[in-house]
């Protein structure tokens, strides 16, 4: 068995430190591809989180959009509580009114 010598050791770790480095940076590359392209089949996106909201260590408000429906969600440890469901969403009420000026 051989005994690597100190300029191969360091030519293995600088090389290997280079391919992580080069895998990271194509992760990241991915991910941010990912994050624009649009859903499977150029479908819209139903479902959509709105707003996060953190109440305290152990649990969040969390406001989902699903179509044109929000729904208050309270998150926790214990599980997952439904606050208020069928709220009418804001974006909504402003379209409406823009129309309602406009006519």
């Amino acid at each position: 068995m051989e005994v690597i010598a100190g300029a191969q050791l360091l030519r293995f770790i600088a090389a290997f430190i280079l391919v992580m480095s080069l895998m990271g940076g194509l992760a990241l590359i991915m991910k941010r591809i990912n994050a624009r392209m649009p859903a499977a089949g150029g479908r819209k996106k139903r479902l959509q989180i709105m707003e996060i909201l953190p109440l305290d260590g152990r649990r969040k408000a969390i406001l989902l959009r699903r179509d044109d429906r929000e729904h208050l969600v309270i998150l926790g440890a214990n599980g997952e509580t439904l606050v208020e469901s069928d709220i009418e969403s804001k974006q909504d009420k402003d379209n409406v009114e823009t129309l309602k000026d406009a006519a």
